[in-house]
């Protein structure tokens, strides 16, 4: 993935940058969906402890240098840089990597074999992550959302045949027994049923899947109380409830849509993601 400069990220404003001690203060509202932990000294040195692999413990505060700028690069729009950062930490950077690559794929590569292979790369660096750092929710998350994205690439359909929805739901179940305020989780999981009872249909869906548009519903209400000030959040509650329902709830999927353009951009990702949601009201 190195070496080749990837498209650029144009919707940049200063809000988005996080310098210094502005990362820390903003990290609970940045992080409100995935829940990442701040990457300080103190938790990198407590994960590195027992665990060589990782790298050496005397090394905790230059690895958490690395991975808060490896962040303020994601939050920024610098997903390449990000992405690189992470991806040079291992296991210890996966979560950033794979966010970045992902994001990137899905809003600013338009070629549909480079997007899969970008899905790809993510899917082993979480796979790597869930074996170094098992405990991680962020871990299994990350697992859920490439091979999510993945999945949506090649049709839910072949996903299916495949048994890939299956993984996914497995690594978010882990990840909401990890973090049950996961709200990125919540959303996802939501989906997950929501596209599944779109493609196959209600009863096909819950006998052979488990997937009931209660269930998405109830996801969709825990990660709106947990995240309201996200826009994705928005936006996939109102592609849930096209996928569950069809014209019956577009007019309160546009709503959706309209909540989430309304809302104020914290980073570079909630940009792409409100302009994408003005691309489906226009």
């Amino acid at each position: 993935m190195a070496g080749k400069k990837w498209a650029a990220f144009t919707l940049s404003d200063k809000a988005f940058d996080y310098a210094g001690d502005k990362l820390d203060k903003a990290w609970a509202k940045l992080h409100v969906g995935d829940q990442e932990p701040f990457p300080d000294e103190a938790r990198i040195g407590k994960l590195l402890k027992g665990n060589s692999k990782l790298g050496k413990a005397a090394d905790a505060a230059k690895i958490a240098a690395t991975l808060q700028d490896a962040w303020r690069a994601y939050h920024r729009g610098d997903f390449q840089q990000a992405f690189e950062a992470g991806e040079a930490l291992g296991p210890l950077g996966a979560s950033v990597a794979c966010k970045a690559i992902g994001i990137h794929a899905a809003h600013l590569v338009a070629d549909e074999k480079e997007k899969l292979k970008r899905f790809e790369t993510a899917v082993g660096l979480a796979e790597a992550a869930i074996a170094a750092l098992p405990k991680e929710a962020n871990s299994h998350y990350f697992h859920a959302f490439a091979l999510g994205r993945y999945s949506q690439q090649i049709s839910i359909t072949k996903a299916l045949a495949q048994g890939l929805a299956g993984k996914v739901k497995a690594s978010l179940e882990a990840t909401l027994e990890l973090c049950p305020k996961h709200a990125d989780a919540h959303t996802a999981m939501a989906l997950y049923h929501a596209e599944i009872v779109g493609k196959v249909g209600g009863m096909l869906a819950s006998l052979t899947y488990g997937a009931k548009p209660a269930i998405a519903e109830e996801h969709l209400k825990q990660a709106m109380k947990l995240a309201p000030d996200v826009p994705i959040v928005h936006i996939e509650q109102g592609n849930a409830l096209l996928l569950l329902y069809g014209d019956k709830k577009e007019k309160d999927a546009i709503a959706c849509y309209e909540k989430a353009v309304k809302l104020k951009p914290r980073e570079a990702m909630d940009a792409l993601d409100i302009a994408g949601a003005k691309a489906e009201l226009e």
